[in-house]
């Protein structure tokens, strides 16, 4: 699947949903805390099933529980604390766990516009440390990048909106967001210099499909299925890569499915091209189809 294929699918999914309005008194309000919760992610295991040029695995496991500070649920701040990190179990003799990533980060959301429904506009700024844990050399002595015991770590943190609304005619809710990520040169490994991409700006969609039935506003309701993309592009100078290369770009598209039988997990695939997120694997370009199970719990 080529990444001008997945772009394109993208738009046609936009602007197909239409991103409707309707009456304010006929929908609910989605907090902060609904809203943090799409944009931070889910916590997940992925099957040792990967199609793609990944590693083979056993599985890669998020961990990503969130801390939210505020003062209420109605109010228009939040803080969320995530002390987030990502482990492989790779298909190799003694099944290692490689150089985990670890990603705490700090985030806080205001909401500038609310009409006390699911239709509001909201801010957010994150500061965040990504690192592996490792203090060895980040270059083996033949010039490649040691994978096992290299170091690598990075400071950034992140400016952006997110856009919620209801759509009625497909009973879904739906959030747009797009971001401005940096990460200091001074604050990162210098090694990574000029091969990492430092400066990102990133957009994203999640639409959840709600079941029919009783009125929003009359009882919560946990999205059956739920569809979440971003794109990433990188700017400044990575490799020899011209200002418009597409290895530059980062593809993300997930299909979620919540089954009645099951109460806090469901089933995911996703499609995901572009630079390794792996902390020191980021020297590889993937193309990997992956399935698992996600621990979506969002209720409406």
């Amino acid at each position: 699947m080529s990444k001008q294929s997945v772009i394109l699918f993208f738009v046609i999914l936009i602007f197909s949903t239409g991103f409707g309005q309707v009456k304010n008194d006929t929908i609910p309000e989605i907090g902060l805390s609904i809203i943090s919760q799409v944009n931070q992610g889910d916590s997940y295991i992925t099957f040792p099933t990967d199609i793609g040029n990944i590693e083979p695995l056993w599985f890669e496991a998020n961990i990503i529980p969130n801390f939210n500070i505020r003062e209420n649920k109605d109010s228009r701040l939040l803080g969320v604390i995530t002390p987030q990190i990502i482990i492989r179990m790779y298909r190799e003799e003694s099944m290692p766990v490689r150089t985990p990533s670890y990603i705490p980060q700090i985030t806080v959301y205001y909401k500038l516009i609310s009409k006390a429904n699911a239709n509001s506009l909201s801010m957010f700024g994150k500061i965040a440390h990504h690192s592996n844990g490792q203090d060895g050399e980040f270059l083996l002595e033949d010039g490649s990048v040691n994978l096992k015991s290299g170091d690598f770590s990075t400071n950034y943190f992140e400016l952006g909106i997110i856009k919620t609304n209801y759509n009625k005619k497909f009973n879904a809710v739906q959030f747009f967001g797009t971001s401005f990520e940096v990460h200091p040169p001074g604050l990162s490994n210098t090694s990574m210099h000029g091969i990492y991409g430092f400066y990102r700006w990133k957009t994203m969609f999640s639409i959840f499909k709600l079941p029919v039935g009783n009125s929003l506003a009359s009882k919560k309701k946990k999205a059956s299925i739920s569809l979440k993309g971003q794109t990433n592009w990188m700017f400044g100078k990575i490799n020899d890569w011209s200002p418009f290369s597409l290895n530059r770009l980062i593809i993300s598209l997930t299909f979620y499915y919540h089954p009645k039988f099951l109460e806090d997990i469901g089933f995911f695939v996703q499609v995901y091209s572009g630079m390794d997120y792996y902390n020191i694997y980021f020297v590889h370009q993937i193309s990997v189809i992956r399935f698992g199970i996600m621990t979506e719990i969002l209720r409406f």
